[in-house]
C-alpha cells in the first residue's frame, strides 16, 4: 500500500454506503461512538475518567516535589505562598474554562488561545474537569449532540422541501 492510500480517507466497498447529510464530529478518545453509545463507549468513558484522575494525581505528586524543592532552596515564605496561590488560581480557571468548553463553543477563539498557557499551568484543573465530565458523559458530548441533531434536522428539512426533478416539472401556461 502506498503512502497516498494510507493517508486518504477510507473508501467504502459500496458506493453510497456513507449516509448523506451532516456527519457527527469526533470526540477525543471516543471518535463517533458517542452517537449511538457503541464501540465500548462505557469502557472508554471509564478509561478516560480513570486516566484523567490518575494524571491529576501524578501532577499533584510532581507539584509536591517542586514545592519541596522550593523549601529546600529556602526561597522564603512569600515565594512559597505565591507559587501555591498561582497554581490554585490557574487550576481553578483551567477547570472553569475546560468545563465551559464542554457546554458551548467559545465566543472568542482568540481569547481562548491567549488562555492556553494559563490552562497549561493549571493542568490539574483541566484534568479534573475531564474526570468529572466523564462520569456523566463523554466530555463535550452534549454540545456535539445538540449541534449534530440541529444539523440533521436542517438537512432533513431541506431534503424534504425538494421533491422530484426540477427540470422535469411542467412550466405553467402563460396567459
Amino acid at each position: 500500500m502506498s503512502d497516498e492510500d494510507q493517508t486518504a480517507e477510507p473508501r467504502s466497498a459500496e458506493p453510497g454506503s456513507t449516509p448523506a447529510g451532516p456527519q457527527p464530529e469526533e470526540i477525543r478518545f471516543f471518535g463517533t461512538t458517542w452517537v449511538e453509545h457503541d464501540g465500548h463507549y462505557g469502557l472508554r468513558r471509564a478509561g478516560v475518567a480513570l486516566g484523567a484522575l490518575a494524571a491529576a494525581a501524578a501532577g499533584c505528586f510532581l507539584l509536591r516535589f517542586a514545592y519541596q524543592g522550593l523549601e529546600i532552596a529556602e526561597v522564603g515564605g512569600f515565594v512559597n505562598l505565591l507559587v501555591v496561590v498561582m497554581f490554585a488560581i490557574c487550576s481553578a480557571i483551567a477547570f472553569r474554562k475546560t468545563w465551559e468548553g464542554f457546554v458551548r463553543r467559545p465566543a472568542d477563539p482568540a481569547r481562548e488561545d491567549a488562555l492556553r498557557s494559563l490552562k497549561m499551568i493549571g493542568f490539574i484543573g483541566s484534568l479534573l474537569a475531564y474526570f468529572f465530565r466523564s462520569l456523566s458523559e463523554a466530555p463535550g458530548e452534549k454540545l456535539r449532540r445538540t449541534e449534530y441533531e440541529t444539523a440533521r434536522g436542517q438537512y432533513e428539512k431541506r431534503r424534504g422541501a425538494r421533491t422530484g426533478n426540477p427540470a422535469a416539472r411542467r412550466k405553467p401556461k402563460r396567459k
